[in-house]
């Protein structure tokens, strides 16, 4: 099961589904957040059931960038009922993502 892909459109609603949320900010010309698209789609295969695993493109949504201050990517935003509870930027290793999604599940 590969991450999903949202919107600005669906942004809002993904982030206060209720379930743990690991938010992937990217961009189809940043070579570390490539990197991380097969992570991403582990995570989300693993977390299946008990955490959502999506992904943004940067580029398609700039006011939610400016939003959350993204200005580095790959950055990925854990989200709680719509709140932002945990923040990585970089790329990063496998069980270091998963190691911020055991401590908010």
């Amino acid at each position: 099961m590969p991450a999903i892909h949202i919107t600005a459109q669906n942004f809002d609603t993904v982030i206060s589904s209720g379930q743990l949320v690991l938010v992937d900010f990217w961009a189809t010309w940043c070579r570390p957040c490539q990197m991380m698209g097969p992570i991403m789609d582990q995570l989300a295969e693993d977390y299946e059931g008990r955490a959502i695993i999506a992904k943004i493109n940067v580029d398609e949504c700039r006011e939610i960038c400016t939003r959350f201050g993204i200005t580095n990517i790959p950055n990925f935003k854990l989200f709680k009922n719509g709140v932002e509870v945990g923040n990585l930027v970089g790329a990063v290793p496998l069980n270091t993502v998963k190691n911020v999604l055991d401590k908010n599940l």
